[in-house]
């Protein structure tokens, strides 16, 4: 018995024609090894798993350099006999009418999976339960309720205005500042900003005749802020658009900044670079 020797692999270049020649429909590029010595319909069943087509739905059409295109028919035959080389490609049409074929690119008939919530709560390996193990957030037994929270911090805010001697007409700077982007202002406005939501607390639903948390209205001496003294649909305070800002007390400096002229000479440190 005579040796046989393996035929050799043949890089081929696998495409997917558009149906349509303006359409967007995803083509197919690719490159596969091709067995000489396979069947035609062997070429196919290895060809599905690449473009989703049943190798009874194929049409394999070969291009080959410096041969006429042609057609593959004859499912017994070799590939090899067709001439196949390097720099072929099998351009692979699926027979199928448009309206039995799947479309993998459509998501918007794929239902979405949602984890159930109660299954979410009873996995051990979830960051929910390394949360409860952690006694974090909700799950620690000293932490304080949404509600109480925001007493808290209303009583901390009073106690840094008192402190840092914020009020209205005061000029201030916003804090972190580090020239040249320091923003400086006039205070417009001090107290309770209720169409700010407190997270956890439901703006519909809060009780404003308790404590709310203490904001600090600012009118900047430039462009720079967010709004014109209003927020929520709500105005606390007037000044030109975007010259307006809302800062939380332990953020505001007050102390002697005056407005900055395009006369004022500037800081012996900002003459060098």
């Amino acid at each position: 018995m005579s040796f046989q020797p393996t035929p050799t692999d043949i890089p081929v270049t696998i495409t997917t024609p558009s149906t349509v020649s303006t359409s967007d429909e995803p083509r197919l590029l690719s490159e596969r090894r091709i067995t000489p010595s396979w069947t035609v319909l062997q070429t196919k069943r290895k060809l599905e798993t690449m473009t989703g087509i049943p190798p009874s739905s194929q049409r394999l059409f070969l291009k080959t350099p410096g041969r006429s295109d042609q057609w593959v028919d004859g499912d017994d035959t070799t590939i090899g006999e067709y001439g196949l080389m390097r720099g072929c490609e099998i351009e692979v049409h699926d027979t199928r009418p448009q309206t039995a074929r799947v479309n993998l690119s459509d998501l918007s008939s794929v239902e979405k999976y949602v984890l159930p919530t109660e299954t979410y709560e009873n996995l051990p390996n979830s960051v929910l339960a390394w949360k409860k193990n952690q006694k974090l957030g909700r799950f620690d037994p000293n932490a304080l309720s949404p509600a109480e929270a925001m007493l808290e911090q209303a009583r901390k805010d009073k106690m840094e205005v008192e402190t840092r001697d914020i009020s209205v007409s005061r000029r201030a700077i916003i804090l972190p500042s580090t020239p040249p982007h320091v923003r400086r202002g006039t205070i417009r406005f001090v107290g309770p900003v209720p169409t700010i939501p407190y997270p956890g607390i439901d703006a519909e639903t809060a009780d404003y005749s308790v404590s709310l948390p203490i904001w600090v209205g600012i009118e900047l001496d430039e462009p720079i802020g967010k709004n014109d003294g209003s927020v929520g649909g709500k105005r606390y305070f007037a000044c030109p658009n975007k010259t307006g800002v809302f800062i939380k007390p332990e953020k505001v400096e007050v102390g002697d900044f005056p407005p900055l002229g395009l006369d004022d000479e500037p800081d012996e440190d900002m003459e060098e670079i």
